[in-house]
């Protein structure tokens, strides 16, 4: 039943059709809106015109109905039935779109699956990026309302974890041994980007759902041995995090910016997008990395080791949190980059920790303060030095936020005036990383090969082709999903308040109530008639 509508409230006897007609007839129908006024229809017929005014709560005798004429009773019906069709109140209605079905979501987990570096951006590539786009949807949207468990226990039960890891490891070789080839590639003049694009986005819908499901425990025990793998690739990326941000500590948030783009076929400008994915992109394998640190006690021995003595993760810490990569001055006012976005940070809220920064601390506790970790961790000059450099920043405004610090704070008191014994040399047969190794050896010195082969078979696609595509991409991409995952909630059109409902027509304009979407009709209707017309020219293409 609408919002809009006035439910009836008096029962009457007659055909179901009858009913679900008056349903539709309304006191609250408005001839004001010319969207909403159909043309005329023909009348109908005498003998449900009685059941009509009994339906709205009249009580005149179905002979006085019928002498009383049809006109009034159709103009609201014809008002009615064409605010029901074009405004209907579930198209109305922002219905937040849910989770997918649990049936759905099983399968999408099923067909998961790893690929060739030289099938990347093939056919069979591009309905693997649909299956981990949607599940990638799913899980934000799952986690938000607290039913993550789903997908959680799917992943585990199916093994899918080490898929996605080779899957996010795939994709990182690509950008780093096949774009730059494909950027280089004098003779190729791409239709479009955007299956391109789409290659370089898949490595951010991977991490981004390995970051809503590392959360749990046992996801990070369904990963085995990969999580080494996924260890040096959070290793890699922080790496570079820590490199961009002492090359140029006032690295404004222009220089992390896309620029709109000249052309929709320039190279160059894919480049830039890809370097500014490649921050996000980093900024979640920092989330990813301390969820992991989150079960220190339950890792193999050679991901303790790894992490400590192999990559020495907690004076990469330290360097991010000496320079802080994802804030900057410009301009005199500090920004930060949160929710995917750089912001202006009042005064009063410049000493107020971020998400990121929490990360960042919540990962040093894990690492510093576990007994094991304390025991396999090299406390020589260099490190020792390098992990009493965070007393600096231990003030009481921070620990005010994150009370847990007073515990490295008494760690780090006590480093200062102690020599922490030497780890013991333990003889353990280690375990390696064996993903990024196996697909470098197997394509070493085939990248031009294959650069060549994806410009002939995955990037130079017909228009047909094209356009067969993007019907596809314009499923996976739903409009009311990413809607739903945006962090601000829409405004009404007119009176800027917190909207729930948008036009059904054009579902581009957001209002708070009727009034105010009538109000703003003689303005929006333009508009809403060519958007309204894109998805049937669509159709027809």
């Amino acid at each position: 039943m609408s919002a809009w509508r006035t439910t009836p409230t008096s029962s009457c006897a007659g055909s179901d059709a009858a009913i679900a007609l008056a349903s539709a007839v309304s006191p609250h129908a408005s001839p004001l809106c010319p969207a909403l006024s159909p043309p005329r229809v023909p009348g109908a017929p005498r003998w449900l015109r009685p059941l009509l005014r009994a339906a709205r709560g009249h009580q005149r005798p179905p002979r006085a109905a019928a002498a009383a004429g049809p006109r009034r009773v159709l103009r609201a019906a014809r008002g009615r039935e064409r605010w029901r069709r074009c405004h209907s109140d579930a198209d109305a209605m922002a219905a937040v779109p849910g989770p997918l079905p649990p049936a759905e979501a099983e399968a999408l987990v099923r067909a998961l699956q790893g690929s060739e570096l030289r099938d990347v951006g093939g056919q069979g590539w591009l309905r693997q990026h649909e299956y981990v786009e949607k599940l990638n949807m799913h899980g934000i949207l799952s986690a938000s309302a607290g039913q993550e468990q789903l997908l959680t226990e799917l992943l585990v039960t199916h093994a899918k974890i080490p898929v996605l890891i080779g899957e996010l490891i795939t994709v990182e070789i690509w950008k780093h041994k096949i774009f730059p080839v494909l950027c280089r590639l004098e003779d190729f003049k791409p239709r479009s980007t955007f299956p391109i694009y789409v290659v370089l986005h898949h490595e951010a819908s991977i991490i981004n759902l390995l970051e809503t499901v590392f959360f749990h425990k046992e996801i990070c025990e369904s990963a085995e041995d990969s999580i080494l793998d996924l260890i040096d690739y959070c290793h890699r990326k922080l790496t570079l995090l820590a490199a961009r941000s002492t090359k140029a500590q006032a690295m404004t948030s222009a220089e992390l910016r896309a620029e709109p783009l000249a052309s929709p076929s320039s190279m160059q400008e894919l480049q830039k997008q890809a370097e500014v994915m490649e921050f996000e992109i980093s900024l979640k394998a920092l989330s990813v990395l301390r969820f992991i640190t989150d079960q220190v006690d339950s890792l193999p021995l050679s991901a303790l080791t790894r992490m400590l003595n192999t990559h020495n993760l907690p004076c990469l810490l330290v360097e991010l949190v000496e320079h802080c990569p994802w804030s900057c001055w410009e301009a005199g006012k500090l920004k930060k980059f949160e929710n995917g976005t750089w912001h202006v940070v009042p005064p009063e809220d410049q000493v107020k920790m971020t998400k990121l920064d929490g990360q960042v601390w919540l990962a040093l506790l894990n690492l510093l303060l576990s007994p094991e970790c304390q025991r396999k961790y090299r406390f020589d000059g260099f490190n020792k030095s390098q992990l009493l450099k965070l007393r600096a920043f231990l003030t009481d405004i921070l620990i005010d936020q994150l009370p847990n610090l007073v515990e490295m704070q008494r760690f780090l008191s006590y480093l200062a005036v102690t020599e922490p014994a030497p780890p013991k040399k333990d003889l353990i047969l280690e375990q390696v990383p064996v993903i990024w190794d196996h697909i470098l050896k197997k394509n070493s010195g085939k990248w031009e090969a294959i650069a060549k082969h994806q410009v002939k078979h995955a990037f130079s696609p017909t228009e047909e082709e094209l356009k067969l595509q993007a019907r596809r991409w314009a499923q996976t991409y739903s409009l009311d999903m990413m809607e739903a995952l945006a962090p601000d909630k829409p405004r009404c059109r007119v009176c800027g308040v917190e909207a729930a409902k948008r036009c059904s027509r054009c579902r581009n304009e957001w209002y708070c109530t009727r009034a105010c979407q009538v109000q703003h009709w003689q303005k929006h209707k333009p508009a809403c008639n060519l958007m309204a017309a894109v998805p049937r020219s669509v159709d027809d293409l």
